[in-house]
C-alpha cells in the first residue's frame, strides 16, 4: 500500500484554515478583534518565516475553545467552513487527490492544525485519514492544553512514524506535498517528496534536490 500524504493549508486549501479560524472568531465577535486579530496575525507570520514556538502558538489557538461549551463551538464551526473553508477549495487539488485514488493509493492529510477544525475539512475532501494537533478533552471540553505531539516540523515525521507502527505500514514509494518550508523534516523521509506552490525558501530547496514543483492553485 502507497501513501499519498498531503499538507493542508496552503496545499490542498487555497488558505490557511488555522489563521481564518482565528479571522472568524474575530469576525464573529467571540473574541476581543483587535488583540485577537494582532496575535494571530504575529503568529502566522512567525509560521510563515519558519520562526513559530509551537507551544506558545497553541496555548493561544487552543484557549477559545477552551472557554466555550462543544454545542456552541460545533455551530459557530459549521458557519466557519461555509464562510471560510469551502472558498479555499480548489479543483485542482480535488483532480489531485483523485489521481491518487485511482492508483490506488491510501491518502492522509497531515497538518499542525488542530483536529476540531481540520477533521470536517478532511471529511469535505474525502481523506479517511489525518494526523493532526490534538486538542485535550475532558469531560466533553476542550481544556486549552495539547494532548500528545503537535504535528508540527519533526513532530509530524514522530506522528507519522507512530502511526505506520500501528498500521504495521512503511513509507516506501510514499508521496508528501506540501508548500512550506516548515515540513522539509517529513518531505526528506518519503520517497516522493512534492512542493505545492512553495514559500520561497521550500521552492529554493526544492529546485536545488530536484524535487517536484507544482501549483493547485486554480
Amino acid at each position: 500500500m502507497t501513501l499519498a500524504i498531503f499538507d493542508l493549508d496552503n496545499t490542498l486549501l487555497a488558505g490557511d484554515s488555522d489563521h481564518a479560524w482565528g479571522e472568524f472568531l474575530v469576525e464573529e465577535g467571540i473574541v476581543d478583534a483587535e488583540h485577537y486579530r494582532k496575535e494571530n496575525d504575529r503568529f502566522y507570520q512567525e509560521y510563515l518565516n519558519g520562526e513559530l514556538d509551537i507551544h506558545r502558538y497553541l496555548s493561544f489557538a487552543l484557549a477559545p475553545l477552551a472557554a466555550h461549551d462543544m454545542p456552541q463551538l460545533l455551530a459557530w464551526r459549521e458557519r466557519f467552513l461555509d464562510k471560510k473553508i469551502r472558498p479555499m477549495l480548489q479543483d485542482k487539488a480535488s483532480q489531485l487527490l483523485d489521481q491518487h485514488r485511482q492508483q490506488g493509493d491510501t491518502l492522509m492529510i497531515i497538518t499542525a492544525t488542530n483536529r476540531f477544525i481540520t477533521e470536517p475539512v478532511a471529511e469535505l475532501l474525502g481523506i479517511e485519514h489525518l494526523i493532526a494537533t490534538d486538542p485535550e478533552i475532558v469531560d466533553g471540553r476542550f481544556t486549552g492544553q495539547v494532548a500528545g505531539t503537535p504535528s508540527f516540523r519533526e513532530g509530524k515525521v514522530t506522528r507519522l512514524q507512530a502511526w505506520l507502527e500501528d498500521h504495521q505500514l512503511s513509507l516506501e514509494g510514499a508521496w508528501f506535498y506540501s508548500d512550506s518550508n516548515n515540513d522539509v523534516p517529513l518531505l526528506r523521509q518519503v520517497t516522493n517528496p512534492v512542493a505545492v506552490d512553495p514559500d520561497p525558501s521550500l521552492e529554493k530547496l526544492a529546485r536545488q534536490l530536484g524535487w517536484k514543483v507544482l501549483s493547485l492553485r486554480d
